[in-house]
């Protein structure tokens, strides 16, 4: 396991302690680590096609 120091906005932080205290997770550490890993689930083949659409772009044009 890796730990990650972030960030976010108050808002947010308090959506996911309400879902901790009504018991749909142990903690904001479940909540955030499932909700990362929904966003990579879903998120994985428009982000390689993005990778690769830059990698291509640098290689054509360089970004120096």
């Amino acid at each position: 396991m890796k730990t990650v120091q972030t960030e976010v906005p108050e808002a947010l932080y308090n959506k996911a302690m309400a879902l901790v205290n009504e018991g749909w997770f142990r903690d904001a550490k479940d909540v955030f680590s499932e909700a990362i890993r929904r966003f990579l689930d879903t998120h994985q083949s428009e982000l390689m096609q993005r990778n690769i659409r830059e990698d291509i772009e640098w290689g054509l044009h360089g970004n120096d």
